[in-house]
């Protein structure tokens, strides 16, 4: 199947919205964004056609990023499907932890389907998934990849649905697992947040997740995990912890505490230095930092 991508149709203008608009339009491609009600002048992005209806013509992609809600996010669908009947429009769907099989369930044209799932702020954050739905073919996901890339992003490409994609699957098992030792009272947030620091974060930065471990040996790994994988914490519901903070309102930075005591910080100072800092970070990586082996390459393997 191959669909010539030109004109992008993005449906929704929140924060996200926004800042995927931008990347479309400063690569050059013809977009639009759909609004639910008009937007001031003021609040128009540069080369952006705003429209409240769908456009007659359709689209090559449309990049549907709404709230986090099935049935919203479905009511869409079948108004896309609806409005271009005869044009096979790839539609992806901005979900960070919605399962895409459960979403293109009443879908008549599932295998046009795909999950993008961007990270904030969506204009300048390098890394975007681009994730198959069951019946997506691989040649779909490989030029959706193709466009990420056009717009400046660097694409991981996952040809399997699995709730959560890649980074927040990860992200969230090791999670799951600091939230239990800090219930169980093991380890403190400050503590564990001072190992990421110093240590994780600085070898992932470096190595990556896995050849890092290639790298230090799968001898000894593997043994580690026989001993340490049977006690980790395996229970399948979301941490108590977290849970109860959330409940509480006691929900982080914006509430002024959560596991920290933020009641001295200004909220937006903390947030542009953790992105200016980031920025410095990425960019020490990619201008001082090579790879610790650039002859090597992942082994085509099936397990």
């Amino acid at each position: 199947m191959t669909i010539p991508i030109q004109n992008v149709l993005i449906y929704g203008f929140g924060v996200m919205g926004r800042g995927v608009a931008k990347t479309f339009v400063a690569a050059g491609y013809n977009t639009t964004v759909k609004t639910r009600r008009p937007v001031p002048d003021v609040e128009h992005l540069p080369g952006v056609h705003m429209v409240l209806d769908l456009p007659a013509q359709a689209p090559d992609l449309v990049i549907e990023l709404v709230a986090e809600e099935a049935a919203v996010k479905q009511a869409i669908y079948a108004e896309i499907e609806a409005a271009y009947p005869n044009t096979p429009v790839l539609l992806a769907t901005g979900t960070s932890g919605l399962d895409l099989i459960q979403l293109a369930a009443n879908l008549k044209r599932p295998e046009c389907f795909l999950g993008l799932h961007y990270f904030m702020p969506a204009d300048t954050s390098r890394v975007v998934e681009v994730m198959a739905g069951l019946d997506t073919p691989r040649e779909l996901v490989d030029l959706l990849a193709l466009v990420m890339g056009k717009t400046g992003k660097e694409p991981i490409r996952l040809y399997k649905p699995t709730v959560g994609f890649l980074l927040n699957r990860l992200q969230h098992a090791i999670l799951h697992e600091a939230y239990y030792l800090i219930q169980e009272g093991v380890a403190s947030a400050a503590e564990i947040d001072h190992a990421a620091r110093r240590l994780l974060a600085p070898r992932m930065c470096l190595n990556g997740l896995i050849q890092q471990k290639d790298i230090s040996g799968l001898k000894i790994h593997a043994e580690a995990q026989r001993s340490i994988v049977p006690s980790l914490f395996h229970s399948g519901v979301p941490a108590a912890v977290l849970q109860n903070l959330s409940a509480s309102g006691e929900t982080g930075l914006s509430a002024k505490k959560g596991f920290y005591d933020w009641s001295a910080c200004d909220p937006a100072a903390v947030r542009s230095r953790s992105a200016d800092s980031l920025e410095k970070l990425m960019k020490f990586l990619d201008e001082e930092l090579p790879a610790p082996s650039p002859d090597t390459v992942p082994l085509a393997r099936q397990f």
